[in-house]
């Protein structure tokens, strides 16, 4: 038996763990929600066990806090919070795009176009969980072609920390139809291979999402 054909099936922690990041970056766990343990388990047929375990994982990366007598719960951010990770995104994902310059091709440019068209369909469909997985394949091919393993990896930290609050931006209308404009505009730029629209498109791309979401956790303070 060949051993690049077997798939080694995930743990039950790994499999809990998968399910949990899905269900917070979703939305379907809002920040502040309690996470019960017992509730968990019994959804997705498992032991506490695994529960807990990736429970304390999602802790040490900042998704979930724990507090005694109350136990865990999605990690909330408050506005200054947030601003704070967009800002620090911006300046690591412009120089991500900067060392990508050589690699941002026509080639590259129809991958992001097919999850675009992918993207539509999520959108029409109201399908804000597949639209943000879509919506993060296509930046992180973009980020990815700087061949910076290291930058990635911070990048994508910061993307975890605020997974939960995309969904509020995905939530309008209005913004699913600007968010797909703008995913056009950057796929274009790309396939001309002009790192410093891509990057100009990028940061209006963020700013845009910024301002909506910082804006709502203001009011909801």
């Amino acid at each position: 038996m060949s051993t690049q054909q077997f798939r080694r099936p995930p743990t039950a922690q790994e499999a809990v763990l998968d399910e949990l990041r899905r269900e917070i970056a979703s939305g379907g766990m809002a920040p502040g929600s309690a996470i019960p343990q017992a509730a968990v388990a019994e959804k997705l047929g498992v032991s506490r066990v695994p529960v807990r375990e990736a429970l304390k994982i999602l802790e040490g990366e900042g998704h979930v806090t724990y507090a005694p007598h109350r136990g865990y719960t999605v990690t909330e951010l408050d506005a200054a919070e947030l601003l704070e990770i967009y800002r620090v995104r911006g300046l690591l994902e412009s120089y991500a795009v900067q060392h990508a310059a050589p690699r941002l091709t026509g080639e590259l440019a129809a991958k992001l176009d097919e999850l675009v068209v992918e993207m539509d369909r999520y959108a029409a469909a109201e399908d804000l969980g597949g639209l943000s997985e879509a919506n993060r394949t296509f930046h992180f091919l973009i980020y990815e072609a700087s061949a910076q393993s290291h930058l990635v990896r911070l990048i994508r930290q910061l993307w975890d920390a605020s997974d939960p609050y995309r969904t509020v931006y995905f939530g309008g209308a209005d913004n699913r139809v600007r968010i797909q404009k703008e995913h056009r505009e950057i796929a274009a730029a790309v396939a001309r291979g002009d790192a410093d629209r891509v990057a100009d498109l990028l940061k209006a791309h963020r700013d845009h999402a910024c301002d909506v979401v910082v804006a709502v956790l203001g009011e909801a303070s």
